[in-house]
């Protein structure tokens, strides 16, 4: 019988270097959106995809999911407030592989659910898992915010956003 012993720095290691890479490419995917940053094409650029996508008012819905997305990238990175930031990038991500990727197959190179998905698998992960004692949680003795009843309520949460975010599209030929 094989056994591996966690060593509790180690994953607090892991859970750091996982939380700050997703959460700060997640806030950089956000930014190019918001602030046309990295090479986005910042609001109003994003505004009118939105409005193709059937998001009207395309502003109001472009700020929103972009936002969302920076808001979500920060906390997870900084490990805030549990299971919230993860929710949040769940749900996002929820909405951009159904109306922009889904239909394109599994691979990113074909523009594909690749990419949303990895965001959201990683996210639910974090949220299962708490930030780990490297996070400001751990600093700010918030640690009950990553119990899994909380993560399990934010995460259904999460993923009734990004339903309800969907239901909200109305896209072009839709009476």
């Amino acid at each position: 019988m094989l056994t591996t012993a966690l060593d509790v720095a180690t994953v607090a290691t892991g859970l750091l270097v996982a939380r700050v890479t997703l959460g700060l490419l997640m806030a950089a995917h956000g930014s190019q959106k918001l602030f046309g940053w990295f090479g986005g094409h910042g609001l109003a650029g994003t505004s009118g995809m939105f409005e193709t996508l059937g998001f009207r008012p395309g502003k109001l819905f472009a700020t929103v999911a972009a936002g969302t997305e920076v808001a979500s990238g920060v906390l997870v990175a900084l490990g805030l407030f549990g299971p919230i930031g993860p929710a949040l990038m769940l749900s996002v991500m929820i909405v951009a592989a159904v109306t922009v990727h889904v239909r394109n197959g599994l691979f990113a190179a074909k523009n594909g659910i690749e990419l949303p998905l990895l965001y959201a698998v990683g996210a639910a992960a974090l949220a299962l898992t708490g930030p780990g004692a490297y996070s400001l949680d751990a600093v700010l003795g918030l640690g009950a915010w990553s119990s899994p009843a909380i993560a399990g309520l934010a995460l259904a949460a999460g993923i009734l956003g990004g339903i309800g975010n969907l239901m909200a599209r109305r896209p072009a030929g839709a009476a």
